[in-house]
């Protein structure tokens, strides 16, 4: 059937965006050393995401260091946290729910039933996305307006890392799976405007012909 096939296809995407999702919050690799002016050959990079931060060496040793307290990061990165998690734990219920609703599985009985629960499973993934994409923009905007600011000196000017491209490309497969999901949803049957009408049998009179009445 052409809704099992956009099914499979759309429950692929998300899996995958949603793999994307908790990639990206885990990656400490949302802000990264910025290159400006003569700065080209440098003794270490700096790598600065959501959990901990990175040192890399020009050796190429690398040293990580979890933050201490969550109090202690600015309310930008407390939101992006919180986001983050929350997408990766609204991709896990739709996950759950499409499985539960798919055509290839026996968990639900009824086509509507299955349809309905896929559907649900589908706005899931895109809420997921959605929440996946707010701390990734925001986080990319801060930094942009950072380093277009002359007030911030150059050694707080930080550039995009792959962690927020990887958020990109998350939330896009999130939204492509979740619309699959939605138009998975069987046709309607077409249901004919005009009611049938059945007509009695015709019933013999006492003297065995058919009564007049059949015949008006």
């Amino acid at each position: 059937m052409p809704s099992a096939g956009l099914e499979i296809v759309g429950l692929g995407l998300c899996v995958l965006g949603w793999l994307g999702v908790m990639m990206s919050c885990g990656l400490p690799m949302w802000k990264v050393t910025a290159f400006i002016e003569s700065n080209i050959v440098v003794a270490q990079t700096l790598w600065e995401g959501l959990w901990m931060n990175c040192v890399v060496q020009s050796t190429g040793q690398m040293q990580c260091k979890v933050y201490n307290s969550l109090l202690s990061l600015g309310h930008d990165e407390q939101a992006a946290r919180a986001l983050t998690v929350i997408a990766s734990i609204m991709g896990l219920i739709g996950l759950l729910v499409t499985i539960l609703g798919a055509q290839c599985t026996n968990c639900t009985e009824g086509v509507t039933t299955k349809a309905r629960i896929v559907v649900s499973g589908g706005v899931i993934f895109i809420l997921s996305g959605l929440l996946a994409l707010i701390p990734v923009c925001w986080t990319a905007n801060t930094i942009v307006r950072d380093f277009y600011n002359p007030m911030v000196p150059v050694s707080k000017k930080r550039e995009m890392g792959a962690a927020l491209y990887v958020g990109w490309t998350a939330s896009a497969l999130l939204f492509i799976g979740g619309a699959l999901l939605c138009c998975s949803c069987p046709p309607k049957q077409d249901q004919s405007s005009f009611a049938v009408k059945y007509t009695a049998p015709r019933r013999a009179s006492a003297n065995g012909d058919y009564d007049k009445r059949n015949y008006v």
